[in-house]
C-alpha cells in the first residue's frame, strides 16, 4: 500500500480543524471534513455523522436549521459546493449520499400559492435521503419528499414526489426512467 505523502495527510487534518471550528455546535462525528468556509444558521439541531465530507470552496454550501427543527447528515456522506439545505421540521440525508453542486433541498415551500396568501407559511414536511442516493447537480428536492436506498436523480431535476428504492429519477417533474 503506497504511503500518503506528508501534504495530503496536513490536508485532511486541516478539513478536519476547519469543519470543527466552523461547525461549531453541531453534533460532528469523527474525522468530518470540510474544505472551504459554508454559511450556516443553526437555530435547531445539526447532526454531521464520521467522515462527512462538505465542500465549500468555489461557491459556499449553505446549511440552515431553524429554531426546533433537524437536519442530519449521515455518515461517508459528499456534499459538493453551492448545494443549500434548509431544514424548518426535518431533513435526514442517509449514510453515503453523493449530492452534486447546487443542489437545492428544502422541506418547507415558503410561502403559499394562492395570491392572497403569499405572505403566509405553509406547514412543512420532511425530506428524507435514503442510504447511498446520488443526487446530481442542481437538483431540486421539494417538501415531503423521500428517495429511496440506491437510488439516483439525473442533473437538474425537480423531485416532487417520493422516489422508490434502487431508481433512476429525472426530469422536470421527476420522474422515474428505470429502476437499478
Amino acid at each position: 500500500m503506497p504511503s500518503r505523502s506528508l501534504t495530503g495527510i496536513v490536508s485532511d487534518i486541516l478539513a478536519v480543524l476547519r469543519a470543527r471550528w466552523y461547525l461549531r455546535g453541531a453534533e460532528l462525528g469523527p474525522r468530518v471534513r470540510l474544505w472551504g468556509r459554508p454559511v450556516v444558521h443553526k437555530g435547531g439541531r445539526l447532526v454531521i455523522g464520521e467522515r462527512a465530507r462538505l465542500v465549500s470552496t468555489v461557491v459556499p454550501l449553505e446549511l440552515a436549521v431553524a429554531p426546533g427543527a433537524c437536519l442530519e447528515i449521515g455518515a461517508g456522506t459528499f456534499i459538493n459546493y453551492g448545494s443549500s439545505i434548509a431544514a424548518t421540521e426535518l431533513v435526514r440525508i442517509g449514510p453515503r449520499c453523493n449530492i452534486g453542486t447546487y443542489a437545492m433541498i428544502m422541506d418547507n415551500d415558503f410561502h403559499r400559492l394562492e395570491p392572497e396568501r403569499r405572505q403566509e407559511r405553509p406547514p412543512s414536511a420532511p425530506i428524507i435521503l435514503e442510504e447511498n442516493v446520488w443526487l446530481g447537480g442542481r437538483v431540486t428536492v421539494l417538501s415531503g419528499v423521500t428517495i429511496g436506498v440506491g437510488s439516483v436523480v439525473g442533473a437538474g431535476s425537480v423531485v416532487t414526489k417520493s422516489i422508490p428504492p434502487r431508481s433512476l429519477a429525472a426530469g422536470v417533474p421527476a420522474r422515474v426512467i428505470r429502476h437499478l
